[in-house]
């Protein structure tokens, strides 16, 4: 089985993929954050950092989700399925020009045909976390990596509100396999009966799958 996971940043993803890979005794692949040389560029100047950043991220997420459906388990914390979600949002935010959309979409294109060609050509399963805003904004500032702090930055906290919302209508578009949602403010991690609870509640839909 593949998994996914997927949801705002701050949620609790990171923290409940290697619950997973932890729980089913799989392979964990995790988001390109620490180790992203362009993440706080773009923080910094999101207009002049924008595009560069998505194909960063989408060349590793290709990368990721080809070595883990060659494989035969695994988790993925964040994957190509939402690189369109981001990128869009920086479209609409002038931060990606109309032509540098155009070249990303051509090419997550012909990456997501290449994928079509593999044996195993999607999840087995999609686990989407989620929290009110409020709870993004506190496990954010809580993480306390320095570029992602909004204090006095109004427009980034706007944007991390645009990104919230817009995760809602993704949730409900995504169609690449199985889905379900799971609620981190109610059963917040930290909490080990609450990792139970949740555990519990993905082998449900996996049961349901097979």
């Amino acid at each position: 089985m593949v998994i996914i996971t997927a949801g705002m940043i701050g949620v609790g993803k990171t923290t409940l993929t290697g619950l997973i890979a932890e729980h089913f005794g799989t392979k964990a692949f995790y988001e390109p954050v620490g180790d992203n040389p362009v993440l706080p560029l773009y923080y910094s100047d999101p207009k002049q950092y924008g595009f560069l950043l998505q194909i960063y991220f989408l060349n590793r997420r290709f990368d990721m989700i080809k070595r883990a459906l060659a494989d035969d388990n695994n988790v993925l914390d964040r994957s190509i399925y939402e690189d369109a979600l981001f990128t869009s949002e920086n479209h609409k935010d002038g931060n990606i020009t109309d032509s540098e959309m155009t070249v990303y979409t051509q090419l997550l294109d012909n990456m997501m045909s290449e994928l079509q060609q593999l044996p195993k050509k999607a999840p087995d399963l999609m686990v989407y976390a989620e929290t009110d805003f409020e709870t993004i904004l506190y496990r954010i500032k809580k993480r306390g990596r320095d570029y992602e702090q909004f204090e006095g930055n109004d427009d980034l906290r706007q944007y991390y509100f645009r990104m919230w919302s817009a995760y809602q209508n993704w949730f409900n578009s995504y169609d690449a396999s199985p889905k379900i949602k799971i609620d981190l403010q109610t059963y917040d991690l930290e909490n080990e009966k609450n990792q139970q609870i949740i555990l519990q509640q993905i082998e449900d839909a996996l049961k349901t799958i097979r």
